[in-house]
């Protein structure tokens, strides 16, 4: 017999698993012939996890076998995965056919265990094989005088025989610390841990391949959820390959003619501008405006609304925008999302779509939308969506509310301003009694912008730019040329001489 040239390198098949963003996760796919551990809690997906990726695998020439053990007998568990959308009643006794082995796992010996995987193996010839769940076997096994049973060797042995019968293998199994000195740990090629955690009223759920031979794999904890349709891993954007921006010469209009002139002809392609400033002061206002003019053009654009219900938009403009679907509403409920899985909402929209404008009202609405989990590093989650978005190439308008103290002026509570290309002041001031707005052009990056502080109106047409000012007599607001900085996010506005 010929030894096999070690110089030769062999090609591993990777295996589309049939769960939405876990083959980026996993590096390109699940290496086929590979032995892996599917581990974590009770209730976080495990079984879920590997009937998906069982239904999405298994073919007539690539049969299945499902090995039940002492948690649920194969009826039980047919009832409950039969409700998710990947579930296919016509591949069961056809292409996967499922095995119970509680009778020769509460004999508690882990030999016969082997013996009767081998021999269902050797009838059924399946390409890929499922143990659920491995560590009932392992608990059974154990006793007072021999609490491993031979474990090592029984794993050893299992994970040989199934590499030999080129059978891709899961072991789920629920294991609460990776770090123990488990003789499986060891021998699986691949490790799929899944975690879950549970903050007032939200439930968080995420994923960790640690182990994965033979292929580079995305590190660190992935946010998933389980819905109708099953599990989806929201991998992290791809962010590296941002687009090469255009010249300041290249511009889209805010829709309103003035604030254009004040950025120095228009928002820069690919930027990211924060209209912030108090309650009522027009930021959502100005933010359909930019859609809107969008439309005008032929553009399509993409809002992400956090802060009202979908059908309670006031604003009839963009009602009437939604409604024509010229602009395209990012409007979920859910009380526990993870940053990934709002950065894959808007993105797939905006693919979707063709969008090359995008709106985010508001970024408090935002925050709160987060995961209590995910709020602990605002910015961080804020510099992904601003990362990731700009990689598209589209230009962004977020919107930020912020107390008007007239003695100083955050752009953001988040201190998160320097992650903006562009940024626009709203707020009040008092003249003669009377509350008026103001608007300042505070930051164009690479681009002049005016100094000007304009007053503004709002009315049935939208926002109307006044005169400057300055040139009022007996108005009580500081001037953006006195601009200082006093903290990080934060300038003050000294008053007005």
């Amino acid at each position: 017999m010929t030894s096999p040239d070690p110089t030769t390198k062999v090609v591993i098949n990777r295996l589309r698993t049939g769960v939405p963003g876990l083959d980026e996760v996993l590096g390109g796919g699940l290496p086929e012939f590979s032995f892996n551990l599917i581990a974590g809690p009770p209730g976080c997906g495990k079984t879920t996890l590997a009937h998906q990726m069982m239904f999405a695998l298994a073919t007539a020439e690539r049969p299945a076998l499902y090995f039940t053990v002492l948690g649920e007998p194969p009826l039980k568990m047919l009832r409950y995965q039969q409700q998710f959308d990947f579930f296919n009643s016509e591949a069961v006794n056809q292409s996967i056919r499922y095995i119970n082995l509680a009778d020769a796992t509460q004999s508690g010996d882990l030999d016969e265990v082997l013996r009767r995987i081998v021999a269902e193996v050797q009838s059924c010839g399946p390409s890929l094989v499922f143990v659920d769940s491995f560590r009932s076997v392992v608990l059974a096994s154990q006793t007072q005088s021999n609490p491993n049973n031979n474990l090592p060797q029984f794993v050893q042995q299992l994970g040989m025989l199934m590499t030999t019968w080129q059978a891709t293998t899961f072991l789920i199994g629920e294991y609460f610390n990776e770090n123990d000195s488990n003789p499986i740990f060891t021998v699986a090629d691949g490790l799929i841990w899944l975690r879950q955690s549970v903050l007032r009223n939200s439930m968080v759920r995420k994923m960790e391949v640690m182990k994965m031979r033979g292929q580079p794999t995305l590190p660190g904890l992935h946010s998933f959820r389980i819905n109708q349709a099953g599990i989806k891993v929201f991998s992290p954007a791809i962010t590296q390959a941002v687009l090469p921006r255009p010249g300041p010469a290249t511009r889209l209009s805010s829709g309103v003619a003035i604030l254009d002139e004040m950025l120095g002809g228009g928002i820069p392609v690919g930027y990211s501008l924060l209209v912030a400033g108090p309650s009522g002061s027009g930021k959502s206002i100005l933010a359909a405006a930019f859609l809107a003019e969008g439309a005008r053009l032929g553009e399509k654009g993409v809002i992400a609304v956090f802060e009202q219900r979908a059908d309670h938009l006031q604003n009839p403009l963009l009602s009437v925008l939604i409604k024509d679907r010229l602009v395209s509403l990012v409007d979920s409920r859910a009380p526990d999302l993870s940053i990934e899985e709002i950065i894959h909402l808007l993105l797939a929209e905006i693919k979707r779509v063709g969008a090359s404008r995008v709106v985010i009202d508001s970024l408090s609405g935002f925050e709160l939308s987060l995961a209590p989990t995910f709020r602990e590093d605002f910015r961080s989650s804020l510099a992904s969506l601003v990362s990731a978005l700009a990689a598209t190439g589209v230009t962004v308008m977020m919107t930020s509310e912020l107390e008007d103290r007239y003695t100083d002026l955050r752009f953001s509570p988040y201190g998160t301003a320097f992650l903006t290309d562009a940024i626009i002041v709203q707020r009040y001031v008092e003249v003669r009694s009377q509350l008026l707005r103001v608007m300042a052009v505070v930051k164009v990056r690479c681009s002049p912008h005016s100094d000007q502080l304009r007053l503004y109106r709002i009315n049935d047409e939208g926002i109307q730019m006044g005169e400057m000012a300055q040139d009022m007599e007996g108005l009580l607001s500081p001037s953006p040329r006195q601009i200082a900085s006093t903290a990080p996010g934060a300038v003050a506005l000294a008053s007005a001489q």
